[in-house]
């Protein structure tokens, strides 16, 4: 009996850590003009260092995303990806100074059964967005995402960050966000009602922002009826 309850505690673990996995975007946060610079993109949970291989089970699920590049001007290009071992990579070359945004969006994914687990059927909607400075000016992260979840970096320096979690493209208030860092640190904040939010950065090192919001409308995708979209955006400060 004993053994019976352990081993279900441990599928249902599984079960909830394989649903809290994320993408999220890493590159170089500085880029030259002329210089190709390479974005590397991951599937998996970065505090506790579990990075999805692009040919296993997980990542499969959630590779139909698109990449865009965005620059200061607001010109919108997308971006080719090849994969790797355990993320998939692009590049791109800057032509002018200024801020890039690079964005990931992905609602592209099967419909999603867990009611055993109490928490319905489902269908999730994922963005992931990250910036690479060249030169001057700084800016604003572009926000490309109207219809979901994003998280855009609104200024940044030495000390600290201001961030802005915007939910189809209106400010989201009072919204839960998780800071991650290596080595199962997290640190969980809350938007105000301008859904702002403002941290230190106290070491050097990667972060990893992520929010999520449960958005109660039901639908069909690919013939199969959902009872809600769970949104999931996330930030790399690296």
């Amino acid at each position: 009996m004993k053994k019976t309850i352990l081993t279900l505690v441990f599928t249902i673990c599984a079960t909830v850590q394989s649903f809290a996995h994320y993408l999220w975007i890493e590159t170089k946060p500085v880029g030259t003009i002329g210089l190709e610079h390479h974005v590397n993109i991951y599937f998996g949970e970065y505090t506790y260092g579990a990075i999805e291989q692009v040919q296993g089970e997980a990542f499969p699920k959630v590779k139909n995303f698109k990449l865009w590049l965005i620059d200061s001007k607001g010109n919108k290009t997308a971006l080719e990806t090849q994969a790797k071992a355990d993320y998939y990579v692009a590049t791109f070359t800057p032509k002018t100074n200024g801020t890039y945004t690079i964005a990931l969006n992905n609602d592209a994914i099967d419909v999603i059964d867990y009611t055993k687990y109490d928490f319905g059927i489902f269908k999730t909607h994922y963005h992931a967005t990250t910036k690479v400075q060249v030169g001057k000016p700084l800016n604003e992260t572009a926000a490309i995402n109207a219809d979901g979840l994003l998280v855009k970096e609104i200024s940044r320096n030495k000390e600290g960050i201001n961030l802005q979690v915007l939910y189809k493209n209106e400010p989201l208030a009072e919204n839960e966000l998780k800071v991650f860092v290596s080595d199962l640190w997290t640190k969980t904040l809350k938007t105000d009602h301008n859904g702002m939010v403002a941290f230190l950065l106290p070491w050097e090192t990667k972060y990893i922002i992520e929010t999520t919001i449960k958005e109660d409308v039901p639908g069909i995708y690919k013939d199969e009826p959902y009872e809600f979209i769970w949104h999931c955006a996330t930030y790399s400060i690296l």
